[in-house]
């Protein structure tokens, strides 16, 4: 399955690593820094239409993705959530 993180960008449920919200991690300067460095790298993918709400870090063939959402993290984990259920079911 995928998950839609906003604009046209959907990336696959088994390279979703963690879900975070943006106003609470970046608070601490762990985040902050991780976030730094994931710039620089050239591993951040910016897919906001508005502000910024959530990161997304992805992994698929040992290459990490970190994308920046307009979309909540609760939201994000509903879709994530709702689609393993369906895929149990059907």
């Amino acid at each position: 399955m995928f998950l839609h993180l906003g604009g046209d960008v959907v990336v696959r449920m088994s390279d979703v690593v963690a879900v975070f919200d943006m106003d609470n991690t970046t608070v601490s300067k762990h985040s902050r820094n991780f976030l730094t460095k994931a710039q620089r790298a050239g591993e951040v993918v910016d897919v906001t239409e508005d502000l910024p709400k959530s990161y997304i870090i992805t992994n698929s063939g040992g290459k990490t993705r970190v994308y920046i959402s307009s979309i909540s993290s609760q939201t994000l984990t509903k879709r994530a959530k709702s689609r393993k259920i369906t895929e149990t079911y059907m």
